[in-house]
């Protein structure tokens, strides 16, 4: 039997490299106008449109940050709920 932190392990690296094998395709998908346009744009363009896909990315990264967090929590309180009861019961 192999021990669960060598399970953790493979199946986190089976993960990963599913995960990787999963997003390969997005990368490919940058468009040619889109990129040569943005090149082209002056420096003050180009930062411009770097601090709007900053702007974009707060708002969801932020919420998927709350509700991990939010569900951390609740499963950390119901587990010392439920010791609790065992213990007491």
């Amino acid at each position: 039997m192999k021990s669960p932190l060598k399970n953790f392990c493979a199946r986190t690296a089976a993960f990963v490299a599913l995960f990787l094998l999963w997003v390969a395709p997005a990368l490919a998908q940058s468009c040619a106008m889109c990129y040569s346009t943005a090149r082209a744009a002056s420096k003050e363009g180009q930062l411009a449109i770097t601090r709007g896909v900053v702007v974009l990315l707060v708002p969801p990264v932020g919420v998927l940050t709350v509700g991990v967090g939010m569900a951390f929590r609740y499963g950390r309180k119901r587990d010392q709920e439920r010791n609790r009861a065992d213990y007491a019961g």
